[in-house]
Parts: C-alpha cells; sequence; structure tokens
C-alpha cells in the first residue's frame, strides 16, 4: 500500500486507519483473504493492538455468519449506521449539503476516490481518504464528526460487537478529549425528518474514476 507523506509534527495514523478501513467495510471474500495482510500491517502501538479482537473475530468466524452479522449490524439497523451525517442530520434537507461537504473534501485532495457505489460519509471511504489520500483533511473531517464516532462506538459496545474495537482504535487516533456527553456535542439527537433527499443530488453520486485514493 502507498501512502501520501505526512506532516513532520503529525503521529502517522494511516496504517491504523486503513486497516479499520477493511475490517469495517463488508466482508466479503477479498477482504477475509487480507486478514494475513492486515495483521501484519500492524505495528506494536495502543491504537493498532485495539485492532485485534475484530480481526480475530473476523478470521476465526464463518465467512456466512459474518457477512449475515454486517447486514443486521449495519445495514439494518440505524442505531450502528457508518453513515456519518445521519447522526448530525438524519435524513433531513440539509443532509445533502453534508454529503457534499465529504465530496468537495475528496476533490480538494487532488485525488479522485473510488466510493464503491457508497454515499462519501460511509466510514470505511472516510478512513480510506485518511489513509490514502489527504490524512490531515481526514483527520479534521474525524474531528468533525467525532460525536457520532463516540455514539456508534458506544453503540456497538451495548450489543457486544467486535467491531466497536473498530471504533476505539479510529477514536483513539484523534486528537483531543472525547466529549463526555456525544448526543450533546451533536447539539440534537437524530433528526427525525424524512423528505429532501429523494432523488439525490446527482453531484454526490460516487465517482466514476479513480486514481491514488482507491
Amino acid at each position: 500500500m502507498r501512502f501520501p507523506r505526512r506532516s513532520p509534527r503529525s503521529p502517522d495514523h494511516r496504517v491504523v486507519h486503513q486497516v479499520a478501513s477493511w475490517c469495517l467495510s463488508y466482508p466479503d471474500d477479498e477482504l477475509l483473504g487480507r486478514l494475513p495482510i492486515l495483521r501484519a500491517a500492524l505495528a506494536d502501538d495502543p491504537a493498532s493492538r485495539l485492532l485485534q479482537p475484530l480481526l480475530d473475530h473476523l478470521d476465526t468466524t464463518g465467512a456466512d455468519e459474518l457477512r449475515r452479522e454486517y447486514i443486521d449490524l449495519f445495514d439494518l439497523s440505524r442505531r450502528h449506521t457508518l453513515y456519518l451525517t445521519y447522526w448530525t442530520d438524519g435524513d433531513t434537507r440539509r443532509r445533502g449539503a453534508s454529503l457534499g461537504a465529504f465530496k468537495q473534501a475528496y476533490r480538494d485532495s487532488g485525488f479522485l476516490v473510488n466510493l464503491r457505489g457508497e454515499l462519501p460519509d460511509h466510514l470505511p471511504i472516510v478512513l480510506e481518504f485518511c489513509a490514502c489520500a489527504d490524512p490531515e483533511r481526514g483527520i479534521q473531517l474525524l474531528q468533525q464528526y467525532r460525536p457520532a464516532l463516540e455514539l456508534l462506538r458506544r453503540s456497538l459496545v451495548k450489543v457486544d460487537s467486535d467491531y466497536a474495537s473498530a471504533l476505539e482504535a479510529v477514536c483513539s487516533t484523534i486528537p483531543g478529549d472525547a466529549p463526555s456527553d456525544p448526543a450533546a456535542a451533536l447539539g440534537s439527537q437524530i433528526p427525525v425528518e424524512t423528505v429532501g433527499l429523494e432523488p439525490y443530488d446527482p453531484r454526490l453520486l460516487p465517482l466514476s474514476a479513480t486514481s491514488n485514493g482507491g
């Protein structure tokens, strides 16, 4: 894997972000075949060690069970959604602007980011952007959405999910203290308005080409 240069004053968490990105993706055959590489890539540091429980779970659980678990956890439950703007905006009109801000950040980086059919706020995409495109801008996005990440982490801990370890690893790489009350830090609970996102603005659809970012 190739990574862009980082600021000499910034801690290098790119490998942790890349491994977390893969681990939080749908557990298809490609991901499961990468597990030995993911283990080998991680250094012996606190953030890397936090990922080990999830790697162990992915390595010792049958593929069919992993896929059912992933769909039940992330696709069928809004309490564990990996779409960061849902935590801040719900299905409201203003979510379109938030999604557009992610897309603009990717464009500004000079990389064409392959969204693989996902919206630009999908956490594995954001983490891959942190690792492979623009680490400093990526960390800013993680800082901006830290309350959402902390709420997601707490939700996964509540259901005793091994995926919580990936959120713990990611949150440990974000500078500053975690909010003591993530829901209050968001300003409000998830909004309930359900209009304004259909059809999606075509500018928010995945880019059709990829470069170094995907």
